[in-house]
């Protein structure tokens, strides 16, 4: 409980403005077609671990956590993960604690860590009702197309700047 490292180095003008643009226009996109386009058809694309993830790729591109596999992969592994506990358990304590649970196994058995898909798995028990009634649809609509949009804004804007690279690698 001590610790005994050091704090890493704050980071400067330069990246915080990077990482802000990043983040304002992939969580932006997204906003935005869930507003014009998906929610007038009573479905959603924005949830809210796509903040965390966010955080990530668009803050932390050197991370393993926010690289496209993990990115893609550990949402659509939680999501899935997330749907079948409801499906099994109900919008219950037990089904909370294993979709959670069952989703970080699924994410380290695949090398895909992402860890706002503890989040995902977690919004597909406890969501509302129009989460719950997408069923394993949720997969894709908002789960996939969401994590596709934050990736492709994410491999634009990380690589306008020369002192950025995204991704660290793909596989």
């Amino acid at each position: 409980m001590r610790g005994g490292g050091k704090s890493p180095p704050r980071v400067g003008i330069r990246e915080m403005v990077w990482s802000w643009m990043g983040s304002f226009l992939g969580i932006g996109m997204t906003a935005l077609l869930n507003a014009r386009f998906v929610e007038p058809g009573d479905l959603t694309l924005l949830i809210g671990s796509f903040g965390a993830s966010a955080v990530l790729v668009y803050s932390a591109i050197k991370s393993p956590l926010a690289q496209p596999r993990n990115l893609i992969g550990g949402h659509l592994l939680s999501a899935i993960v997330g749907v079948t506990a409801y499906k099994v358990a109900g919008g219950n304590w037990l089904a909370s604690g294993c979709a959670v649970s069952f989703a970080i196994v699924a994410m380290l058995a695949t090398g895909t860590l992402h860890p706002p898909g503890g989040a995902t798995a977690l919004i597909a028990v406890i969501g509302s009702e129009k989460i719950h009634h997408l069923g394993y649809l949720y997969v894709f609509v908002p789960t996939l197309a969401g994590a596709l949009i934050l990736l492709v804004t994410a491999l634009v804007v990380n690589n306008l700047s020369e002192d950025r690279r995204y991704p660290e690698y793909w596989y």
